[in-house]
C-alpha cells in the first residue's frame, strides 16, 4: 500500500522544475534525434510575450503551450546567419500546468509532448513522425 501524498505541503512546479523536466525529456529522446537537435536552445517562461500572442492572433496566453522560434531545418537553415538569433524552443509553464489540470496525463508526458512537437517544427516533421519519437522516448 502506498502512502497518500501530503498535498498541503506541495507547491506548483516552478520554472526551475520545468527546466529539470525539459532536460529529462530531452535526455530521454532517441539518441539519433537528440544529436540532430544540435544547437536548439530550450527556454522556459511562465507565459508567451504579448507580441507572440498578437502575431499568432491568440486571445489568451493560456492558448499556447510551446513555441519554436527561428528558422527550421525544413526551411534550409543548417547554420545561423550572422546576426540571426539561435533557434529556440519555448515551453510555457502556466499554460502547461493549466492543460495538465484538465487532462489525465503526467506532467512529464505533457512536457515531453510539447518539447517533441516544437523541436519537430525545427525539422519539418509530420505529426506521425513526432508521435513515433514520443513513443520511443517512453
Amino acid at each position: 500500500m502506498t502512502l497518500p501524498i501530503d498535498w498541503s505541503t506541495l507547491a506548483a512546479p516552478g520554472l526551475d522544475d520545468f527546466e529539470t523536466l525539459a532536460l529529462a525529456a530531452h535526455a530521454a529522446l532517441p539518441e539519433a534525434f537528440r544529436q540532430l537537435t544540435g544547437e536548439v536552445i530550450v527556454r522556459i517562461a511562465d507565459f508567451p510575450e504579448d507580441d507572440v500572442l498578437d502575431e499568432m492572433g491568440l486571445e489568451s496566453p493560456f492558448d499556447l503551450l510551446g513555441l519554436f522560434q527561428g528558422v527550421g531545418l525544413a526551411h534550409g537553415a543548417a547554420t545561423a546567419a550572422t546576426g540571426q538569433m539561435p533557434n529556440q524552443v519555448w515551453l510555457y509553464r502556466r499554460p502547461i500546468l493549466d492543460y495538465w489540470s484538465e487532462h489525465d496525463e503526467t506532467l512529464g508526458a505533457i512536457v515531453t509532448h510539447v518539447l517533441v512537437h516544437e523541436i519537430g517544427h525545427h525539422f519539418g516533421l509530420s505529426d506521425d513522425d513526432m508521435e513515433a519519437i514520443e513513443a520511443a522516448a517512453g
